[in-house]
């Protein structure tokens, strides 16, 4: 089956950023750099930059991310895209585990809290710019 699975991109904070969700989110983490592949920059500099890395965290969730080495144009993941933590009631305690992770150094925080629909519902920008929503339901 297909799977649509976030790719965030950053200048050069990926590494930084994938170890912080891997402490929100918990699960595995592979990096691959630039370095790792023959030909894939011409910049010595950039050779530690990430080229694919990938959190894969319990429940099945994935999160992928890579830096945008300077020889190509970097367009933030900030644009209009928002990574959405959702679950059901025996979520709970993961996703407010993750959200206090995601909190340090969060701006325009939107505290969890039962929303007029019955769930539990809330937002933030994280330290590295990307915007999280959060969403578990009551039943």
């Amino acid at each position: 089956m297909a799977r649509l699975t976030p790719y965030l991109s950053f200048r050069d904070q990926a590494r930084e950023a994938l170890e912080f969700y891997r402490t929100a989110l918990g699960g595995e983490l592979e990096i691959m750099t630039f370095g790792s592949m023959p030909g894939m920059t011409d910049d010595p500099a950039e050779e530690e930059l990430v080229m694919h890395g990938q959190l894969e965290a319990p429940g099945g969730l994935v999160l992928m991310a890579a830096d945008t080495p300077s020889s190509m144009p970097y367009v933030p993941a900030t644009s209009g895209v928002t990574v959405a933590l959702t679950g059901g009631p025996e979520d709970m305690d993961h996703v407010q585990a993750a959200i206090s992770t995601l909190l340090d150094g969060a701006t325009d925080v939107m505290p969890f809290e039962p929303a007029p629909w019955g769930d539990h519902y809330g937002q933030l920008t994280d330290r590295y710019g990307i915007t999280w929503m959060f969403d578990v339901g009551a039943s």
